[in-house]
């Protein structure tokens, strides 16, 4: 799931016109002839920083065309890379590409090649060719897939995602089809090969345009599990491979969706015990009981008026749900919050609004990728029937996210092309140490995926992190990112966790974030298996204090 935006506005599209395919071309492949970028960047989630100690000529621009199809490679598409040229000689210092992926699916690379060169260490960055790609349908590459207007796709205030009869449901569940309906009218001839295995056979033709018998590689978020797809495929072209906020690869795709209305619902608990243990600030509530009961008031109350008569219920969901990614923005959404609540001024909700989330031709791009990819992986439930009661059985229990990530993903019941069968992952001899990092109450990919790709790559190691922020790597915990840079640099795992750190593990989480015998056990309960728990465990960055207002780089901070 990748969370920015909501459901459906209106349908006006184009048909494809007969013949040859827009974007497709019969093409061999070639070598990338790289450019400087002339100040291009991906699709603006991002703002990355400048890479110290590099001129700015160093990012540079290219294009590889790869098989529209791997089964009859006569057609190809482009992809579009950007690369941050390391300094070091060729040989023995310069360690090949790195590349890096923030996930989505359905997100730019580009600008987090930029955003990772830039964070390295001085003595490792120069190391690498950091490279990143818009994976295909994606931002710059060619063809884009747009399947309909932003200004209609998030026309405001939408209906409630919650739904409080049959009426309200068939009006979200129709524009679900609608959208559906769009995307196979234009694109009917790509959607059939927009698949995470195809992505992964992607990553190997750049890896070959690229001139590398391995590749190196960074993914977060979705990019982990098309970095695994790539590690089963091609288990003998993996470098160096992180997996940051891993996605569980049991439950392609319908029902890591429904494990993650749990996991959200959870992490939205935590957001609202953070702001009644300040409510001598906020002045909300003293208990998270107390917020809670503000919060669904505040949403009743926008269902019936909306904030500027723009921002609803469903956009309030939307908005809030950034805060399960990270916790950066806690302040500012309790301050919206707050001041909403007591004083009746929506200004700071809609200033979070304009901040947080984005509704534009970007965002439009990016969601219809999402469900390219994820409705085409895997077969979803056809019958409505089978939604409704999964969401009013979960709904009962996690009532934040349920329906909003149901409509979220509510195309993949009526896409035109019907799920396939994911790859089977599985291990190899031949594979390399993997490094899985992950924070142990994050939202989009719970920390159980880490865990069951940990028992699956039986080389790998795993390097967790007592927070619930979507993506460590990169993001000032010093503990995980000393690891990182020394398996960067060297191939060096740490040792693997004995047998009884399970136990041992479940119980420091416990007693740390306050979840012992509340029922939730979710982050937990893999490890108590013994001999499977995080190898090394590192202390998660402090939650913030509400002087603080910052924005969160969604770009690592979406998929699953």
């Amino acid at each position: 799931m990748k969370r920015v935006i909501g459901v459906i506005g209106g349908v006006s599209l184009l048909v494809a016109a007969l013949g040859a395919p827009q974007g497709a071309v019969a093409q061999r492949r070639d070598e990338p002839v790289w450019k400087p970028c002339g100040g291009q960047h991906g699709t603006g989630i991002f703002e990355p920083p400048a890479v110290p100690g590099r001129a700015a000529n160093t990012e540079e621009c290219a294009s590889v065309r790869v098989p529209l199809d791997y089964g009859d490679p006569s057609r190809t598409i482009s992809l579009a890379l950007t690369r941050i040229r390391g300094t070091a000689a060729p040989g023995r210092d310069h360690l090949g590409v790195l590349l890096v992926n923030p996930g989505g699916p359905g997100a730019s690379g580009r600008d987090l090649a930029r955003r990772v060169a830039a964070q390295l260490p001085p003595g490792l960055s120069g190391r690498f060719d950091v490279v990143g790609f818009d994976p295909r349908g994606v931002g710059r590459s060619r063809p884009v897939l747009r399947c309909m207007s932003p200004g209609k796709l998030y026309d405001a205030p939408r209906p409630d995602y919650v739904p409080r009869d049959r009426r309200e449901e068939s009006v979200l569940a129709d524009r679900a089809r609608r959208y559906a309906e769009a995307c196979g009218s234009r694109w009917n001839w790509l959607l059939p090969y927009m698949t995470t295995e195809n992505s992964a056979r992607d990553m190997d033709a750049i890896r070959e345009a690229l001139g590398e018998r391995r590749i190196n590689y960074l993914g977060y978020s979705y990019g982990t599990y098309l970095g695994a797809v790539y590690a089963t495929l091609f288990p003998d072209r993996v470098g160096r491979m992180v997996l940051d906020s891993v996605v569980d690869p049991k439950g392609i795709w319908y029902e890591s969706n429904l494990a993650q209305n749990v996991t959200f619902d959870r992490r939205h608990q935590d957001f609202l015990r953070w702001t009644a243990r300040h409510n001598d600030l906020y002045r909300l509530g003293p208990t998270q009981k107390a917020v809670s009961f503000a919060w669904y008031a505040m949403r009743d109350r926008l269902r019936d008026h909306p904030a500027g008569g723009r921002l609803g219920p469903s956009e309030l969901d939307d908005l809030y749900t950034v805060a399960g990614y990270s916790d950066l923005v806690w302040p500012q959404f309790a301050k919206a919050f707050s001041a909403y609540v007591r004083k009746g001024d929506a200004g700071p909700l809609l200033a979070a609004y304009r901040r947080n989330v984005e509704t534009d031709a970007a965002a439009e791009n990016s969601y219809a990728v999402y469900l390219a990819v994820q409705c085409r992986d895997a077969a979803w439930p056809r019958d409505w029937g089978v939604w409704r009661r999964d969401m009013t059985r979960m709904h009962s229990r996690a009532p934040f996210l349920t329906w909003s990530n149901a409509w979220y993903n509510a195309p993949c019941a009526f896409w035109p092309q019907r799920g396939g069968t994911p790859v089977g992952l599985r291990d190899d001899p031949r594979l390399p140490p993997i490094l899985l990092i992950q924070a142990e109450r994050d939202a989009a990919t719970p920390y159980d995926g880490a865990l069951r790709l940990r028992r699956l790559f039986t080389a790998s190691r795993l390097v967790s992190a007592t927070s619930g922020n979507h993506g460590v790597a990169l993001d000032g915990n010093a503990c995980v990112d000393r690891r990182l840079f020394a398996y960067l640099r060297d191939g060096v795992l740490p040792a693997p966790a004995p047998p009884a750190a399970s136990d041992d593990a479940r119980r420091a989480g416990a007693a740390r974030t306050g979840t012992a015998g509340n029922g939730t056990g979710s982050a937990y309960g893999a490890a108590r298996r013994p001999g499977i728990a995080a190898d090394v465990r590192c202390a998660g960055n402090p939650e913030p204090v509400p002087a603080e207002e910052r924005p969160v780089a969604r770009a690592i901070a979406m998929g699953g």
